[in-house]
């Protein structure tokens, strides 16, 4: 028998259940009555009086007043944050929760400072507010029943996934660390002798590794610093585009006239672009003549020598060997070819100002433009990647951040070779790099030091191995420009320089 929804005098009362028959909606109010029944069961046997609830409800909210989101400001600028250091911040009192980081979803794991797992399985939340507070939510719990007083977060950094957490946890007042992605996967087997390395294990992982004092303060630029690595970052986007665009225009080229290159040694000048928007292959340019290429040129308002190689493009178009078929979608592909890259460069252009202004808001950055070959690029690209000078103690440490720090693995007798780690900001790395071999062909200070490098009877160095040298010795003088304003005095680094034969290297 069915119930009729509009004779609702029989009808069970409570949820609304449509027309299912009587009988099932009987079974189900009974099955939903016995697990009100169950749950409240369960919470009258977890807390049997309600004063123990009070209690409880007491603990959250002393807890919830004394949280506290410590940042590398607070550890860090005060000296250096040693292991030692670390391991006192865990402190007892201190619930430690691992997270591993997803693109979409994370799972956390919660440990006291014996290892002790205190969370019976992953709870996983979404990359979201909603998802956020229950992780939250759910770490507060854990410390009220543990009768801990702080909470602190540890992560895996993954890529840019991990940005929103850290940041809506430490305005939530709850202190977060890093640890190396290297070091989990070093440490899967201690947990359970076995080479799993999944999303529920990897919390766990990371937790113990917290508790070890083998984690790091995590660094989100802020401000200024924030302005200057997105502009870099986007900087770098935009060149590896026009760069990406410019080898596509030289696979056309190659393809439908080979011989452009000989005028045209760079295809994205200015002469160059021009006429590949309009006349990109022998057929365009022979119908055009010298003179009509000439006209091009003017109408692009462009000024040079350029001019010049009309006649010499007229030529070999005659010659020229490239393909006839498929002319006209090549001609169609070159020319959006060659207006991403013109409009590439302009946005490039435009980006660079910006962040050549921005560097030079930072107080002594002008100071280092005084060393000859290091320019605004190189200057912003190395503050970008670098961040605020304060929360550096000792130059070895930005030394190792940018990958240049020195290992070797030795034992015993045997000596093993030292070389950089490469571990660290690779684009910090670069810009250095680039900052050596620059100032080694501009500046005569550098060029000396570099010649004294590559041929001293003792323990010469390769060319590579001196511009690495050279690298962390600019890292130096910057390190000291910036934290003490002083300005670059390139007799004065000579003579800091220790030089074996008491040889001592004059500036030109």
């Amino acid at each position: 028998m069915n119930v009729n929804t509009k004779n609702t005098k029989n009808q069970p009362q409570g949820k609304n259940f449509g027309t299912l028959p009587v009988a099932e909606i009987r079974r189900k109010q009974k099955a939903e009555a016995k697990m009100e029944i169950s749950k409240a069961k369960k919470i009258t046997e977890k807390y049997p009086n309600t004063q123990e609830q009070e209690s409880l409800l007491q603990n959250a909210n002393d807890i919830l007043n004394d949280l506290k989101s410590y940042t590398w400001r607070e550890l860090e600028t005060g000296g250096k944050f040693s292991k030692n250091d670390k391991l006192s911040f865990i402190s007892e009192d201190m619930l430690i929760v691992g997270c591993d980081i997803g693109s979409e979803t994370h799972s956390v794991r919660a440990i006291d400072t014996r290892g002790r797992e205190l969370s019976k399985k992953a709870l996983a939340f979404d990359n979201n507010e909603e998802g956020f507070r229950k992780a939250k939510d759910w770490a507060m719990d854990l410390a009220v029943r543990n009768g801990k007083k702080q909470i602190v977060l540890g992560l895996e950094p993954t890529g840019h996934y991990w940005f929103s957490l850290a940041a809506w946890m430490i305005s939530s007042r709850i202190s977060v660390v890093q640890v190396n992605p290297y070091a989990v996967k070093q440490t899967k087997e201690l947990e359970d002798n076995s080479q799993l390395k999944d999303d529920t294990k990897d919390p766990k992982l990371i937790a113990n590794l917290v508790k070890d004092g083998n984690y790091g303060m995590p660094y989100l630029p802020e401000g200024l610093y924030a302005d200057l690595r997105r502009l870099s970052m986007f900087r770098d986007q935009l060149t590896e585009d026009r760069i990406r665009n410019i080898n596509r225009l030289h696979r056309e080229m190659k393809i439908y006239f080979p011989e452009y290159t000989e005028v045209f040694g760079k295809l994205d000048g200015a002469f160059s672009i021009g006429l590949l928007k309009k006349a990109p292959f022998p057929k365009d340019i022979l119908d055009l003549g010298a003179e009509g290429i000439r006209t091009i040129w003017h109408e692009e308002k462009l000024r040079g020598r350029g001019y010049s190689k009309a006649n010499e493009i007229v030529r070999l178009a005659k010659e020229s060997v490239g393909l006839k078929d498929g002319t006209d979608s090549g001609k169609v592909a070159v020319k959006w070819f060659a207006e991403k890259i013109e409009e590439l460069t302009e946005q490039l252009s435009s980006i660079e100002d910006t962040l050549h202004e921005k560097c030079l808001e930072i107080p002594y950055a002008e100071n280092i433009l005084e060393i000859q070959g290091i320019g605004k690029n190189i200057l912003a690209g190395i503050l970008a990647e670098m961040g605020d000078i304060d929360r550096f103690d000792d130059v070895k440490e930005i030394q190792k951040l940018s990958g240049l720090g020195l290992v070797a693995c030795s034992s015993g007798k045997h000596k093993g070779k030292t070389k950089i780690s490469h571990r660290g900001r690779k684009r910090l790395r670069y810009w250095l790099f680039q900052a050596a071999k620059s100032a080694v062909a501009h500046a005569g200070e550098f060029k000396k030091l570099h010649a004294y490098y590559t041929t001293r009877p003792d323990n010469p160095l390769k060319k590579m191995q001196s511009l690495i040298v050279i690298a962390c010795k600019i890292l130096r003088v910057i390190y000291t420009i910036l934290k003490k304003g002083t300005r670059y005095d390139p007799e004065k680094m000579l003579k800091e320089i220790i030089f074996p034969t008491n040889q001592q290297l004059a500036v030109a």
